[in-house]
């Protein structure tokens, strides 16, 4: 049975979505705000997290980044703000999801299923170019004899570029693969995340490396 983390001031929100996430088979545990979410955290094995922005003492903003630094679990923000900018900002922090209330229940069942399945696509193979391996079952990536745990997104759009080494991608192709079709963030996001990935990999190894082609998008270049 999957667990759910329900977090949100909002105790009327917390019992809606409790109630219908019970009744679709799934278990819950629930979170007044972003410090009782990570207290929670420490005891219980989640498999997607349901955030609020605006809370008291730590914000879903905060919340959704100190996650980010130890769990890659789906997690959807679900809240009032619906602004571009915010949206764009829970992205990049690292959240998967964004639905703004009021909302469907079905489309919340919608959004936590088609993210439960993309996180266990574990059956994929594994990706290896040269010293580096992609792990899919255990979303980490080993390079050069060194085990590194990589945020979700990170490690989906390096999957990405390596399943097909040096090949041009697009930001519109990278954003549909790894984003979905109804991302309503700019470019910027595939800029942010190529950044970090260099910043990472560039002094670990010279087998590989991530090239911009300007004017068109980016690719990963790999030397045999």
């Amino acid at each position: 049975m999957k667990t759910i983390l329900i977090t949100d001031d909002d105790q009327h929100v917390r019992f809606l979505v409790k109630e219908l996430l019970n009744k679709e088979g799934f278990q819950t545990v629930e979170a007044a705000n972003g410090s009782e979410a990570l207290e929670l955290m420490k005891n219980e094995s989640l498999d997607l997290a349901i955030i609020d922005i605006m809370m008291p003492y730590i914000d879903g903003y905060r919340l959704t980044e100190e996650i980010r630094k130890y769990s890659e679990i789906p997690i959807i923000m679900l809240t009032s703000k619906s602004q571009l900018e915010d949206k764009e900002k829970g992205f990049l922090l690292g959240t998967d999801d964004y639905l703004v209330k009021p909302f469907e229940p079905k489309e919340l069942l919608f959004r936590i299923n088609a993210l439960l399945r993309r996180y266990g696509k574990s059956e994929e193979k594994n990706l290896r170019l040269g010293s580096l391996l992609i792990n899919k079952k255990s979303y980490e990536i080993e390079l050069e004899g060194k085990i590194y745990i990589l945020p979700l997104k990170e490690f989906e759009l390096l999957h990405f570029l390596a399943s097909q080494p040096n090949q041009v991608f697009s930001r519109g192709q990278i954003i549909e693969h790894i984003w979905g079709l109804d991302y309503e963030g700019d470019e910027r996001t595939v800029d942010v995340h190529i950044k970090r990935l260099r910043e990472r990999f560039t002094k670990v190894s010279n087998e590989f490396s991530i090239k911009t082609v300007r004017g068109i998008g980016y690719s990963l270049e790999y030397r045999q």
